[in-house]
């Protein structure tokens, strides 16, 4: 997964689990074998830097470490640190986030502003995006003009056969993705080819929960959800009352598609999603859909196959094509058409899609409209962006020394793996040789896209976004018949996160988040390893954790394990499930171990490859202290200041359903206290709430 989770579109990363990769030992720095003394550190204690990594004023030091090890690190921080009105959350991340996005706004305007930049240069296209996207009343003056087209042609549909037609249209166009999800990646257990992939969807809230919940939370989400259906048609010149009967039709169907869906839990088991059928066969399944015709006018010829997420969700959505009227596949049609739209129209729409969004979220004020722009550039044309941003604020040392790093990291992980008490030496064997196949991307990628054919005009805002959508969808079903594309990127250069792909065994480290809290040239070992060392080490511990486990060395989804050893790890893995579900969120709800248990592992695999490679520094191996801490103080402490943080209660019960990462809080504190060393560090005893004895920390990688 992702080290942390975020809203924005990933293009292109399909299939997969965000964790790091590997990059292997170069000459200058690497791990002495002998020595076990890791070579290649950037600074000494005494030399480093004097900004204080670890600030004193951040922290609760009336707190015991072992009762509160949350608010001791990060205390004062999260009580000066409110939450910003056009905020859902705030912590580091955050932080970090719109410092970045402050850095897009100037590169942004500064290309908007050249008014001597080439036709077709890096700088006129994300300019010419930037340019018509702030021209609100350019886009105000069009109302829903944009779209009128297309809703007329969703409520001219006569037949199941026009309703298929404008579903395949729709995507084709830019439109919408209504149904049903499709998309084009590789083959699980073949992944050097690329197949067309179709997976459940058909629904619009975050979670099928949602809809089929009847808590007072779930409640209002749904009577706000209708609200908006009703507002957004309603601007499109329907009466309120007709209005009103298309949302409860809407979301009746929908409630339908939710309840035919599997839950996160179970789509994060890779194997039960795998359903490899022909479309001939698969067609028989859903009499009523003929998928190669289907496919057909979605620009997919010549295949054979496809793989299915969910097939009991296909035959659902085969009944419900002929128990639902014609008239109500309109106006679902017309619905999915007009909340894809409706970020880009005029005001009304937008503060109607805000409205909404306050429901869900609790966030009390729009996030300007500079901010969703540039974000909005940055999906679109990010490798365009992405050149202009490594350009100006991406520092040439920090790629190296992630490379040192990582290549220290591989080795701890190595040293770990060879240790394990539980595992035998045959699957040992088959560890290593996934470890070591890791392929690691640092920064921004080697070949950047050049959009070739992707039309941008600085005076036809909502064209240049269905131009986008059109560009990215011909662009992902071109790469069938193609040999797989390894050197493609799922995050753009500014992105504050980091993941792993299991298809491609690779770790990804965008540039946006080589910088300080998770690293700083000038900070001492401890505060890098406790940072982006630890991120390194839980994209790598993504290959070993639940799912990610379940794919060998070179991306095929492929059992490698013994069965006694696959049953050891298991038991492992849901006693640190049980600590997680033991973690309370809001009120009665609790964090749900199973669902975050992918990430909790990369945490505590990641905490615990990082202090082994830590101790091989010579900081690593001192005691002298650094503004009162010693080195070990600081590891833990630079870990917990990247997860502290405030979070609106609207955003922490959404989270809760939709985000496989426990809250900030519980991942400060879940992986160290399973660590002796933490306990060491800040002698935490029996008696002090967050102790545990050792027979009941939960040791895996």
């Amino acid at each position: 997964m992702m080290i942390f989770s975020s809203k924005r579109k990933i293009k292109l990363l399909l299939v997969s689990t965000a964790v790091f990769g590997f990059l292997g030992a170069s000459a200058q720095n690497r791990i002495d074998s002998k020595s076990q003394t890791l070579t290649g550190s950037p600074k000494s204690a005494k030399s480093v830097s004097k900004k204080p990594f670890i600030d004193k004023t951040n922290m609760n030091l009336s707190v015991k470490p072992g009762d509160d090890f949350y608010t001791y690190a990060s205390g004062t921080w999260i009580k000066n640190n409110p939450i910003p009105a056009k905020e859902t959350r705030w912590g580091s991340f955050h932080v970090l986030r719109d410092f970045n996005i402050n850095a897009v706004k100037g590169l942004v305007n500064e290309a908007a502003q050249n008014k001597n930049a080439a036709a077709g240069s890096v700088e006129k296209r994300v300019g010419d995006f930037y340019a018509a996207a702030m021209d609100s009343n350019a886009i105000d003056k069009l109302g829903y003009a944009p779209i009128k087209a297309d809703l007329q042609k969703a409520g001219a549909v006569k037949d199941l056969n026009g309703v298929l037609d404008q579903v395949a249209a729709l995507r084709t166009s830019g439109a919408a993705s209504p149904m049903f999800g499709f998309y084009v990646g590789q083959d699980r257990k073949n992944p050097t080819k690329n197949i067309p992939q179709i997976s459940q969807g058909g629904t619009s809230l975050p979670d099928k929960d949602y809809y089929l919940k009847t808590d007072a939370r779930s409640l209002k989400v749904q009577e706000g959800y209708k609200n908006y259906i009703t507002k957004l048609f309603t601007l499109t010149g329907v009466s309120p009352a007709v209005a009103q009967q298309n949302a409860e039709t809407i979301f009746n169907l929908e409630k339908k598609m939710a309840a035919a869906q599997l839950s996160r839990v179970e789509l994060r088991d890779p194997h039960r999603t795998y359903n490899k059928f022909a479309i001939s066969e698969f067609s028989k399944t859903t009499p009523n859909i003929n998928w190669n015709s289907l496919l057909g006018k979605m620009k997919v010829t010549g295949e054979d196959s496809l793989l299915v997420n969910s097939p009991n969700f296909f035959k659902e959505l085969n009944s419900l094509l002929v128990s639902t009227p014609v008239k109500d596949w309109q106006t679902y049609l017309q619905w999915n058409i007009l909340k894809s739209a409706a970020p880009y129209l005029s005001t009304d729409f937008v503060n109607a899609n805000f409205a909404f969004n306050q429901v869900l979220t609790g966030q009390k004020v729009p996030t300007p409209r500079w901010q969703r722009m540039a974000t909005l550039t940055d999906n679109a044309v990010g490798e365009l962006l992405g050149q202009l941003y490594v350009q100006k604020y991406f520092k040439p040392e920090a790629k190296a020394r992630m490379e040192s790093m990582i290549s220290n990291l591989i080795k701890a992980y190595e040293i770990r793996i060879k240790n394990l008490d539980w595992m035998s030496p045959a699957t040992k064997e088959k560890a290593l040789a996934k470890l070591h196949a890791f392929t690691p991307k640092i920064a921004y990628p080697d070949n950047w896209k050049n959009y070739d054919g992707l039309q941008i005009s600085r005076n036809a805002f909502f064209q240049n976004v269905r131009n986008s959508n059109i560009w990215d969808y011909n662009y992902m079903v071109s790469q069938l018949g193609k040999p797989v594309d390894k050197t493609r990127w799922g995050m753009t250069p500014p992105t504050v996160n980091a993941y792993y792909n299991p298809v491609m065994n690779e770790i990804v480290f965008p540039a946006g988040i080589l910088q300080f809290p998770f690293f700083d040239p000038n900070a001492d070992d401890a505060v890098n390893y406790g940072g982006i060392g630890a991120v390194i080490g839980h994209e790598i511990s993504h290959g070993f954790d639940d799912s990610g486990s379940q794919y060998d060395k070179d991306g095929t989804l492929r059992n490698w394990w013994t069965p006694e050893d696959l049953a050891k790890f298991k038991e492992k893995a849901a006693a640190l499930q049980k600590q997680f579900d033991a973690y309370t969120v809001l009120d009665t709800i609790h964090v749900n171990g199973k669902l975050t248990l992918g990430e909790n592992i990369g945490d505590l695999g990641g905490l615990s490859a990082a202090y082994e490679a830590f101790k091989m520094t010579k900081q690593g191996k001192s005691k002298e202290k650094i503004d009162g801490f010693t080195p070990d103080q600081r590891f833990f402490l630079s870990w917990a200041q990247v997860w502290r943080g405030n979070t609106l209660p609207e955003t922490a019960s959404q989270l809760i359903l939709t985000d496989p990462h426990a809250p900030g809080e519980y991942r400060t504190i879940g992986a160290p206290v399973n660590m002796d060393a933490w306990y060491e560090a800040f002698n935490v005893k029996p008696g002090d709430k967050l102790y545990r004895k050792p027979e009941d920390r939960i040791r895996i990688w």
